[in-house]
């Protein structure tokens, strides 16, 4: 005999009022229905898992088919989950291990996969935002009414750090020059290595080249090698501890990284693309309001500047993306999507113009190459 799976409200649910409608989204399925009221006193009874039959009790003026009708359509709109179900174990696994952060930080899960103009219609889409709004906000903000005190000019214009600062750039086009695996372990190293350890109030915690909240560091990088001399074609992890790049898998990764990126096809021409992470209950464990969500945010960015800057130091090209399709890329590298999820995509390649772009001085004494894993 076929034992009909009970059902439950996915815990990861918002409700909202859009132009006179009630909206029901699954912020993780991303699917959002507009609903009847009474939709809620459904919900509500499937808080606890319950067998659908049960539900006809509770609305005796409904025919049983109407209702059942009702619980399909909610079952379809991701609203309520099945028992024993991939939707109803990835709603316990978001409710569990982002408990602290929701519903506030749904919004992670819900600006996911977001569909984005492929760079060919970029163009048209620009033309026709400037027709329907010609005033773009302005570039400065400015107080003219105001007192304003003049400043002096900046100090050390010849200094290196200012030249590597006011040489950073986007980099689109790349030689076909190999990124030299020396090279590429430097970026890595000054990027997410860590360089000691701190006593903090929950234990030793990492230094590193960019700050983080309570330096909980949650950030992780895993790189596809698409041109780089001495390192075979594949998809890597970075172990920041040993200084190492551990082997998820072997072979070209243009077709794939150019998938991912949502048709920019300078992310296939690059030598080396980075998909930078975050394992979020590293910062759950300290920080348990949702504010938290931002802090983690915005440290990537930190990450993404110093990784510029260090390309650009050591005579790369660099460049950083956000158009991605998230979901095929956590795919990818073995992540789940929940306690550790993707959040930004950096690259690098040799540049077109050597000029434009001058190595270090100090190159000679960069980090070493990769070693082998130490026998332990």
């Amino acid at each position: 005999m076929t034992t009909v799976p009970r059902l439950r409200r996915a815990f990861t649910l918002h409700a909202y009022w859009t132009d006179g409608d009630l909206v029901f989204e699954n912020f993780v399925a991303r699917v959002a229905v507009s609903a009847d009221p009474i939709a809620i006193r459904i919900l509500t009874f499937f808080t606890e898992w319950r067998p659908r039959s049960a539900l006809a009790a509770e609305f005796p003026d409904f025919t049983p088919s109407s209702v059942a009708r009702a619980v399909q359509q909610l079952i379809e709109h991701t609203l309520l989950v099945e028992e024993g179900s991939e939707a109803a174990r990835l709603s316990e696994a978001v409710a569990t291990t982002w408990r602290d952060w929701l519903p506030h930080a749904g919004m992670h899960f819900a600006t996911k996969d977001t569909p984005f103009a492929r760079p060919r219609r970029w163009a048209r889409m620009a033309r026709a935002l400037r027709r329907a709004d010609p005033h773009p906000p302005p570039l400065f903000k400015r107080y003219p009414h105001l007192p304003a005190r003049d400043l002096p000019p900046p100090d050390r214009p010849e200094d290196e750090f200012l030249r590597v600062l006011l040489a950073r750039k986007t980099h689109r086009e790349f030689s076909r020059k190999p990124v030299a695996l020396d090279t590429l372990a430097s970026l890595l190293r000054y990027t997410w290595g860590a360089f000691g350890t701190i006593n903090g109030d929950l234990g030793p915690v990492l230094h590193k080249t960019s700050p983080s909240g309570g330096a909980r560091h949650p950030g992780e990088v895993y790189v596809a090698a698409l041109n780089v001399k001495g390192l075979a074609r594949g998809l890597y992890h970075y172990n920041a501890r040993d200084h190492t790049l551990e082997c998820i898998r072997r072979g070209p990764m243009r077709r794939q990284v150019l998938s991912y990126a949502v048709g920019q096809r300078h992310l296939g021409q690059a030598s080396a693309v980075c998909f930078m992470t975050a394992l979020f209950p590293r910062t759950m464990y300290k920080y348990r309001a949702p504010r938290a969500y931002r802090v983690v945010t915005l440290e990537t960015g930190h990450l993404a500047q110093t990784f510029c800057l260090v390309a650009t130091w050591l005579g790369l090209a660099p460049f950083t993306t956000a158009a991605v399709v998230d979901t095929a890329i956590e795919r990818a590298l073995g992540i789940d999507g929940v306690t550790e999820s993707i959040m930004y995509v950096a690259g690098v390649g040799m540049p077109l113009d050597v000029s434009a772009v001058r190595p270090a001085a100090s190159s000679r004494r960069r980090a070493s190459a990769l070693r082998k894993r130490p026998t332990r």
